[in-house]
């Protein structure tokens, strides 16, 4: 997932994507706690990707402030 793409979306779909990918991390923390994840570097990518949106939402609300 690129800032670029992220950068285009409104905040309400940011948000939502955030929560999403909270929600996607947490199953793989899950699988991978149990021994089920076979792709472990999936939660890296997660984690970055939570940050990335994170981080944008912050930058979005700092302009409008």
């Amino acid at each position: 997932m690129k800032a670029k793409d992220l950068r285009e979306l409104s905040r309400d779909e940011l948000v939502a994507k955030s929560s999403e990918l909270r929600t996607e991390l947490f199953t793989a923390r899950i699988k991978h706690s149990t021994g089920q994840l076979e792709n472990t570097a999936k939660l890296e990518t997660l984690r970055r990707d939570v940050a990335r949106v994170e981080t944008i939402l912050r930058e979005k609300a700092g302009g409008q402030s």
